[in-house]
């Protein structure tokens, strides 16, 4: 079955590594640093990487006999809401990433899916997939502004952080409002 043809990768974008100076010897290494713009959607629905603010990539590039290992870390920033209370919330976070990247005549192409293992274009590397991966995968679903976030009165919509100790809403069955009036009369 023929594989469908990879778009063209651009060098020129920020997530893209040209390994040209990077030696195709097993145990070759080369450092990346790299301050990059978020892309859009790097995130899940309560949290995020703001699109645009600063990613900072560490990473080592390291020359194996199938391609090119790259590790380290990313670092950024992210906002979002609290899924109890809807407070804003606002972090740093820090992952580690470790990705594969097979040379194109690599035997790996033979031997793995097509989405198990990165794939190089020439010398080129597209590092958006691996960061995006890094990144998403460590956010919470349900984010919190602090571990123990009481969250909003059911009834009311207020932060319990904001109501008074005995804070209680009273609900009574209509069935049974006229036994309630008994106990509220004088003797």
């Amino acid at each position: 079955m023929p594989k469908s043809p990879q778009s063209h990768l651009d060098p020129r974008q920020p997530f893209v590594v040209d390994t040209t100076k990077l030696p195709r010897q097993p145990g070759a290494t080369r450092a990346l640093n790299r301050v990059i713009a978020a892309p859009v959607d790097l995130g899940l629905e309560l949290i995020s990487v703001p699109e645009g603010s600063d990613v900072e990539l560490d990473l080592t590039l390291t020359s194996v006999s199938e391609g090119v290992y790259v590790s380290g870390r990313v670092r950024g920033s992210l906002t979002g809401e609290c899924g109890r209370c809807l407070n804003e919330i606002s972090e740093s976070f820090d992952v580690t990433i470790a990705e594969l990247f097979a040379y194109e005549d690599s035997t790996t192409e033979e031997t793995t899916d097509e989405d198990e293992v990165g794939r190089m274009q020439g010398d080129l590397l597209d590092l958006e997939p691996a960061v995006r991966d890094a990144v998403v995968l460590t956010l919470p679903t349900n984010p919190l502004c602090r571990p123990d976030c009481p969250g909003l009165c059911p009834e009311c919509g207020v932060h319990f952080d904001d109501l008074p100790a005995d804070h209680s809403h009273e609900e009574v069955d209509p069935r049974w409002a006229a036994l309630r009036n008994l106990t509220n009369t004088k003797e």
